[in-house]
C-alpha cells in the first residue's frame, strides 16, 4: 500500500464530532496549519498560507481525541494524507483529509497531563499484583529497587514537587566543547 504519510501541526478549528457506526466509531474535525517565513525587508516573521484539512480518528482514537481535543487546541497530526471527493451544485469538489494514527498537544504552545488508557483489568487487581511483586523483590535486595526510607523505587516511582525540580539557567550551561 502506498499511502502518503504526513504530519501536521497546526490548531483545532471547529469542535470534534463523535459518531458510533457499524463498523466503529469515528471523530471528525478540521485544522488549519499557518507556515510562517522570515520576511528579511521588514525583519520580522509573516504568515504564509494557510492548510485547512479534516480529520478522521477512528476507534480507540476516536474516543481518546473526542475526549480530549477542543476547539482551538494547539494539535499535531500523523496519518495517512487523502483526497475527499463529492458532487455539489457548482460541480465536482474535493478536500484534503488525514485518517489520523496519532493525534496529541503541541508542547510548544502549553503544557497537558496525560492520562494512559489501562487495559481490562481492574486498577485495584493491577496494584494488588504489583505491589506483592516489589514487596517480595524489596525483601530480597532492597537496596537495587530503591530508597526503603522513603518509599520510592527507582524506575518507577519519582517525586513530583516542584521544589524537587531543578530549573535551567542558560548562564550556567556552558558550551559544548568543538571536536577536530
Amino acid at each position: 500500500m502506498n499511502d502518503t504519510l504526513v504530519t501536521v501541526v497546526g490548531n483545532v478549528v471547529d469542535s470534534p464530532r463523535r459518531v458510533n457506526l457499524n463498523d466503529g466509531a469515528v471523530t471528525n474535525f478540521r485544522m488549519a496549519s499557518t507556515a510562517r517565513r522570515y520576511d528579511a525587508s521588514t525583519q520580522q516573521f509573516v504568515d504564509a498560507g494557510t492548510l485547512w484539512v479534516d480529520v478522521e480518528c477512528w476507534n480507540g482514537l476516536s474516543s481518546n481525541v473526542s475526549a480530549t481535543v477542543s476547539k482551538g487546541d494547539p494539535v499535531i497530526v500523523q496519518g495517512a494524507l487523502t483526497t475527499h471527493s463529492w458532487e455539489s451544485e457548482g460541480g465536482r469538489r474535493s478536500a484534503p483529509r488525514i485518517r489520523a494514527f496519532a493525534v496529541g498537544p503541541n508542547l510548544a504552545r502549553g503544557t497537558a497531563v496525560f492520562k494512559r488508557d489501562r487495559p481490562a483489568r481492574t486498577a485495584e487487581s493491577a496494584d494488588a499484583a504489583a505491589t506483592e511483586s516489589m514487596s517480595s523483590a524489596l525483601d530480597a535486595a532492597p537496596e537495587e529497587f530503591g530508597d526503603p526510607s522513603t518509599g520510592l523505587r527507582l524506575g518507577r516511582d519519582y517525586e513530583a514537587d516542584a521544589e524537587t525540580l531543578e530549573r535551567m539557567n542558560a548562564d550556567s550551561l556552558s558550551p559544548e566543547p568543538a571536536h577536530a
